[in-house]
C-alpha cells in the first residue's frame, strides 16, 4: 500500500511539475496543463495511476482548503458591499440557468422532477477552476473577478438548501442525511456519516451542534489557541494548527453528513475578522495550489473517455448545449446588471462549466432515486469535459476580444471628432500612470488630446466625465488627426512595453519636432525608448519606489531630513550611472560589469555620507525633510 501510494505521489508530482510549466509557457495556463496531465497519466492514455478515487479523496481536500480561504475573504463588510452581486447577481444565475436547463431537459423527455434536478445541479460552476484561472490571467481584484466571485459564493451556499431540495424531487421520501452520506461515500468530498442510523430529529440537533460547535470554536476557542501559538513563536506549529483547524472542521461536517468543503468555508468565515487572517492565508496558501493542482490532475484523469467513445455525439451536445446556455445566460444578467459588454462575455465564459459540487450532487440524485443512474454517469462527463474545457474558452474569449479590438478602428473610424483645436500635448495611453500626468497638466491649463484603446477603461472615465478618444496611439494618420504635427509634445504612457517603444519610433519619424515623454518599464526599457527617438523617459517605479524608500527609513528611526537627503543622494548617483552606462547598452558584459561597480560605488557613497552626518547636525537640509521636521517639532510642541 505504501509502496502504491509513493508510486502514484511520484506519477501525479511528475505530472504536475512538467504539464503546468510548459501549459504556462504555452500561454495555456496552469489549470489546463494540470487537466491535460491527468489525462495522459489516467486509465485511457498511459494508465499510470491505479487507485484514483483514492487519490480523489485527497484532492477533493484542496477544494475543501479552497472553501475555507474564500470563507477568510468573506468579512461581513464585504459582504455587505458585494449583497447585490452575490444575492442578486448570483441568484439570478442559479434560478435561471436551472429553470432554462430543466426547460430544455423537459423538451428531451424528462420528467418535470428528474428535469429540475438536472437543472439544479448543473447550475453550479466551478469554483477552483474559475478563480485559479482568474488569478492566472490577472482578473480576480477587478470588476471581472469580482462578478464571478460573487456568483460563484452564492453558488457555494445554495449547495446547503440543494441538499434539502433535491430529496423532495424523489418518487419516495428520504432521509435527507442519510442520503447526503450515501454520496459522500460514493466519492464527493468526503466519506461517511457516523449519524446515518439515528432518528431523524436527532440527526437534525447532531447538525446544529456541528454548526454551533464550529461557529462558537471559532469565536472563542481558536483564537486563544492562535494566541498561545503565536506566543511560542513556533512558525511551523502555527501552520500545523492552522492546517489540523481545516481538518477537523471537515471531519466534524462529513461525520455529521454535510460536505466538508462548506464546512470549511464555514470555519473560514468565522474567522474571517480574526487578527491571524493574514498569518492563516499566507500559511496555507502553499497547500492549497499544490492540492487543487492534484485536484485537477484527477478530474482529468477521472473524464471517462468509455462514455464518451459510446455516445459521442450525445455528450458534445450536452457540453456545448450546456456552455452555451449558462454563457447566454450568464452575458444576459451581467448587462441588465450594468457590466459593460466586454465584462459581461468575460464572466459568462469564466462560468460556462459545471462544478466541482455537481459530482457530489449527482451521486446524491442518484441516491435519492431522482436521476437514473447512467444519465448521472453521462452528465458527470460532460461536467468533467466542460471543467476541461474553460481554460480553452478563456483563451478564445482572448482571441475574439483582440480580434474585436482589431476590427473596432475600422468600423469605427477612432472617434476622429478632436474638436480640440491644437493642443498643447497628446497623451498616449491614459491607465494608472498616464490619469497622473494628464491631470497635472490639465489642471495647469495645458490643452490635451487623450487616446486609449481600452474600451472598458473609457468607458469608465467618461462617466467621471473625462474625454478620451478612442483609438491605436501607433497607428499615424490618428495621431495627425489628433494634431500631433502642431502639438508641443507627445506624452507616451502605454501600458504595453513592445507598443511604447513602436510608438516612440514611429512619432520620432513622422513628427521630428514634436517633443516626447515615455513611460519606461524598466532600466533596459529606458534605454531602448532614448535610442528609439525619445527626449526623455521616466522609469514607472523609481519615484514611487524612493518615496517608499523615504517612508520606510523614518519609520525605522531617521529624521526627515536624513531619509530624504538619502534619497536625494541615492537618485543622484542612480541617474548619473544611468548616463554613464548609457553608451555601454548592447555590450551585455561590460554592460553588467559596470553597472556592478556603478551600484557598488553608490552603496559606498551613501553609507559614507551617512557616517559624516552627525546626528543633529545641518548637513544635508532639504526643504521638504527640513519642512516635516519642523512640523514635527511644532506637534511636540503644542503637547
Amino acid at each position: 500500500m505504501t509502496e502504491n501510494l509513493l508510486l502514484q505521489a511520484l506519477v501525479y508530482l511528475t505530472a504536475g511539475v512538467v504539464a503546468a510549466p510548459i501549459a504556462k509557457r504555452l500561454g495555456l495556463g496552469s489549470v489546463l496543463g494540470y487537466l491535460i496531465a491527468g489525462i495522459v497519466v489516467g486509465p485511457f492514455a498511459l494508465s499510470l495511476v491505479g487507485e484514483q478515487e483514492d487519490v480523489m479523496k485527497f484532492a477533493e481536500f484542496g477544494v475543501v482548503i479552497l472553501l475555507f480561504m474564500i470563507g477568510l475573504e468573506v468579512r461581513p463588510a464585504l459582504l455587505w458591499s458585494m449583497r447585490k452581486t452575490i444575492f442578486g447577481l448570483g441568484g439570478a444565475q442559479v434560478l435561471v440557468t436551472a429553470l432554462a436547463i430543466a426547460g430544455f431537459s423537459l423538451a428531451f423527455g424528462l420528467n418535470w422532477k428528474t428535469a429540475l434536478a438536472v437543472g439544479l445541479v448543473l447550475a453550479m460552476s466551478s469554483t477552483a477552476i474559475v478563480l485559479q484561472t482568474l488569478d492566472e490571467k490577472g482578473l480576480r481584484q477587478g470588476p471581472v473577478g469580482r462578478a464571478a466571485f460573487g456568483v460563484l459564493l452564492l453558488q457555494d451556499l445554495a449547495i446547503i438548501p440543494l441538499f434539502a431540495l433535491l430529496p423532495l424531487l424523489a418518487e419516495a421520501p428520504v432521509q435527507l442525511i442519510a442520503q447526503t452520506a450515501h454520496a459522500a461515500e460514493g466519492g464527493g468530498h468526503g466519506g461517511g456519516s457516523l449519524i446515518a442510523d439515528f432518528p431523524g430529529w436527532l440527526q437534525t440537533l447532531a447538525v446544529l451542534a456541528a454548526v454551533a460547535a464550529v461557529v462558537g470554536g471559532g469565536r472563542y476557542v481558536v483564537q486563544p489557541i492562535f494566541r498561545f501559538i503565536a506566543q511560542t513563536r513556533l512558525r511551523e506549529i502555527f501552520t500545523a494548527t492552522a492546517l489540523l483547524i481545516v481538518v477537523a472542521v471537515a471531519a466534524l461536517m462529513q461525520m455529521v453528513g454535510l460536505s466538508p468543503a462548506l464546512g470549511a468555508f464555514l470555519a473560514g468565515v468565522v474567522l474571517a475578522e480574526s487578527e491571524y487572517r493574514r498569518e492563516l492565508e499566507t500559511d496555507i496558501e502553499p497547500f492549497r495550489g499544490l492540492l487543487l493542482g492534484l485536484f485537477f490532475i484527477t478530474v482529468g484523469a477521472g473524464i471517462n473517455f468509455n462514455i464518451i467513445l459510446a455516445q459521442p455525439l450525445v455528450l458534445v451536445g450536452i457540453v456545448i448545449g450546456l456552455m452555451v446556455l449558462k454563457f447566454a445566460v450568464m452575458f444576459g444578467l451581467a448587462l441588465i446588471g450594468g457590466a459593460t459588454g466586454r465584462a459581461a462575455a468575460a464572466v459568462a465564459t469564466a462560468l460556462a462549466q459545471g462544478g466541482e459540487f455537481a459530482f457530489v450532487l449527482l451521486t446524491f440524485t442518484v441516491g435519492a432515486g431522482v436521476i437514473g443512474a447512467d444519465l448521472a454517469a453521462l452528465l458527470t462527463a460532460a461536467v468533467a469535459v466542460s471543467m476541461a474545457l474553460t481554460p480553452l474558452a478563456m483563451i478564445l474569449y482572448e482571441k475574439v476580444s483582440a480580434m474585436m479590438d482589431a476590427a473596432i478602428p475600422d468600423v469605427k473610424p477612432d472617434d476622429p471628432d478632436f474638436d480640440e483645436a491644437e493642443p498643447d500635448i497628446i497623451i498616449a495611453g491614459f491607465g494608472r500612470f498616464g490619469q497622473i500626468t494628464g491631470r497635472l497638466l490639465q489642471a495647469n491649463g495645458f490643452k490635451s488630446v487623450v487616446l486609449d484603446s481600452d474600451i472598458e477603461q473609457i468607458e469608465v472615465l467618461r462617466r467621471f466625465g473625462r474625454r478620451v478618444h478612442y483609438g491605436d496611439a501607433t497607428r499615424l494618420d490618428l495621431l495627425r488627426a489628433a494634431g500631433a504635427e502642431r502639438a508641443r509634445m507627445l506624452i507616451v504612457a502605454l501600458d504595453d512595453k513592445e507598443k511604447t517603444s513602436e510608438l516612440v519610433e514611429k512619432a520620432r519619424h513622422a513628427f521630428p519636432n514634436i517633443t516626447i515623454l515615455a513611460r519606461a518599464f524598466d532600466r533596459r526599457h529606458a534605454y531602448d525608448l532614448l535610442a528609439n527617438g525619445a527626449d526623455a523617459i521616466e522609469r514607472e517605479t523609481f519615484e514611487g519606489a524612493l518615496h517608499l524608500g523615504v517612508t520606510a527609513l523614518r519609520s525605522l528611526g531617521f529624521r526627515a531630513h536624513r531619509a530624504h537627503r538619502a534619497a536625494d543622494y541615492f537618485r543622484n548617483h542612480d541617474l548619473r550611472a544611468f548616463e554613464e552606462l548609457r553608451p555601454m547598452w548592447g555590450q551585455e558584459e561590460a554592460y553588467m560589469l559596470a553597472s556592478r561597480d556603478a551600484a557598488q560605488t553608490t552603496e559606498r557613497l551613501l553609507a559614507a555620507d551617512l557616517a559624516r552626518m552627525k546626528p543633529g547636525g545641518e548637513e544635508g537640509w532639504d526643504v521638504t525633510g527640513r519642512a516635516e521636521d519642523e512640523l514635527e517639532a511644532a506637534k511636540e510642541d503644542e503637547r
